[in-house]
């Protein structure tokens, strides 16, 4: 694998590359998606990756490509039977880097791929967190603003409230990046913050 100039690229045995960019994987986040609430979350999860991508001085392009594209196959493919394997398969098809395709697959447990590198663990971490996030920062007046970890973290205790968000799941990816929940919750929050405009929040 080889990062230049912001093009992700997979060197093949036939030294043929697959050039990835930001701009076409938005455009294949869009063509497979038209509610816009999946848009957003797929934004909100590319902006918690390029955050801990920075943290972690990995590759900040790779990291927002696995974040922005992790759901797009969801709209059309939303069981368990379908959700990321249908995504895997046209990523494979249209030649995308091995790298992107398991971090795909990496974000949601039922799948079986195993976190085993840093970049598949923060892709399951970020994810759930952001969607709750979301729903935390919907109901305060000030929306993101004034969000606090605390108050992140308090509200996961309320069973009813955004009920579909494993809490489970987001105390796991805690774990798995060894951060106190409290750290992990702000890190995401302030990902989201930086990008309040484009979230609606």
């Amino acid at each position: 694998f080889i990062f230049t100039d912001g093009l992700y690229l997979r060197v093949r045995k036939n030294a043929r590359c697959i050039m990835v960019t930001r701009d076409e994987a938005f455009e294949l986040l869009n063509e497979h998606n038209e509610n816009p609430n999946l848009i957003k979350h797929a934004l909100a999860v590319e902006a918690a990756m390029r955050h801990y991508a920075k943290i972690y001085d990995e590759d900040t392009e790779l990291w927002g490509i696995v974040g922005l594209i992790h759901d797009f196959d969801y709209e059309k493919n939303d069981t368990e039977e379908t959700h990321a394997y249908a995504g895997a398969k046209i990523l494979r098809e249209k030649g995308w880097p091995e790298e992107i395709v398991t971090g795909l697959l990496a974000h949601t447990p039922h799948t079986g791929e195993p976190q085993d590198t840093l970049l598949k663990k923060c892709i399951f971490a970020v994810d759930e967190l952001a969607g709750f996030i979301v729903a935390c920062s919907l109901v305060r007046p000030d929306k993101i603003d004034g969000l606090k970890a605390k108050s992140v973290k308090k509200r996961m205790k309320d069973k009813a409230f955004a009920r579909q968000v494993s809490r489970e799941d987001i105390r796991r990816g805690a774990e798995m990046l060894e951060l106190d929940l409290v750290d992990h919750i702000e890190n995401v929050i302030a990902a989201m913050r930086d990008i309040r405009e484009d979230l609606g929040l």
